[in-house]
Parts: structure tokens; C-alpha cells; sequence
């Protein structure tokens, strides 16, 4: 019986997991990385759509990113968005065919604000989990007030709940730390 509370919440916290990953890569490093532009909301067609639905966006040097659109008349919008950007602070050279970017090097206070977001987009994680294993515990209590389960059941629910948030928080730590030598890496 707790196995299915246990799985729901393991389920959740991989979720969590993922889309911390997916944030992550999308954080500016040293490097060229199609994720750091991937997400960006483009006006196009009469409404907001992400980069990567409407073009192509590749790396072909360590310092480029290179965003070909799938429909040419869509260049001006794209360049517009990426312009007026607040966060990227890039400049992108329109050809007419595709759009550059050359990355600039980060200066170190840019790399320590990285870090900054990196350790708040953690933290947010870290509650995402805890948040699934009390909603997987309160469900366990209400199973116990409802005498599906015995109080041994959420007790041993508890426990095994706070050792699988234990071996996730540690991925999150792991993942945390990689970023932040590959953020302040010059």
C-alpha cells in the first residue's frame, strides 16, 4: 500500500528533477549552447512562440550560436526578440539568411550572478521535492485517518519518503556543483 505512495512521489520528484536540468541548460556559460536561446519567446504569426518551433538554432564554434528560421520573413522578428532580450544581452548580425550571435566572454560579476540564479532555480527544486513528499505523507495520514493504514504504515511511509527526497536532493546538489565549475571556469 505505501508503494503506491512512495512511486507517485518518486514520480514527482524526477519531474522536478528534470526541469531543473532543463533550466540549467539554458544558463549561461563560457560556451555556445542552443538551450540558451531555445526558449525564447519570438512574436511571430500573431502570437508569442518559442525559438525552437520556428527556426533552427545550432553552435558551429564554441562562440557562435546560429539561428536559421524556417520561413525567412520571420529573420526581423527573431532578431528583434533576441534584441530586446533584458537577460541575454546579446547582439545578434542579421545576413538575411540566418542570424549570429557571437558569446561574448562573461566578466566575473556576470559569472557570480549565474551563480546566484543557479542557487535560487536549486533551492526552488529542493522545495518542488519537498513539496511531493509531504503531499504523498499528508496522503498517507488521511489513508491512516481513514483506516486503510495502520500508523506503523505511515511511519514507515515517513521513513522511506525522507530517505528517497534524500538520494534526489543529493542529484540536485551533484547537478548544483558541476554547473557552478562550468559558471566560474574562465
Amino acid at each position: 500500500m505505501n508503494q503506491e505512495y512512495i512511486k507517485s512521489s518518486e514520480t514527482k520528484m524526477k519531474a522536478s528533477i528534470d526541469h531543473f536540468t532543463e533550466e540549467l541548460a539554458g544558463l549561461r556559460s563560457g560556451r555556445a549552447n542552443a538551450a540558451m536561446i531555445d526558449s525564447l519567446k519570438v512574436n511571430v504569426y500573431g502570437q508569442e512562440m518559442a525559438l525552437k518551433a520556428i527556426a533552427n538554432v545550432s553552435t558551429p564554434d564554441a562562440k557562435t550560436l546560429q539561428i536559421q528560421p524556417w520561413d525567412a520573413s520571420n529573420l526581423a522578428a527573431i532578431e528583434k526578440a533576441i534584441s530586446e532580450n533584458p537577460t541575454m544581452a546579446f547582439t545578434p548580425n542579421n545576413d538575411g539568411h540566418v542570424i549570429r550571435i557571437n558569446v561574448p566572454p562573461m566578466s566575473e560579476e556576470t559569472r557570480t550572478q549565474m551563480v546566484k540564479v543557479l542557487h535560487q532555480k536549486g533551492e526552488e527544486c529542493n522545495i518542488s521535492l519537498r513539496n511531493a513528499r509531504h503531499e504523498a505523507l499528508n496522503d498517507g495520514k488521511a489513508a491512516a485517518k481513514a483506516k486503510k493504514l495502520t500508523e506503523d504504515d505511515v511511519t514507515s511511509l515517513e521513513k522511506d519518503l525522507n530517505s528517497l527526497i534524500d538520494k534526489y536532493q543529493a542529484q540536485v546538489t551533484e547537478i548544483s556543483k558541476e554547473k557552478e565549475a562550468e559558471l566560474l571556469q574562465t
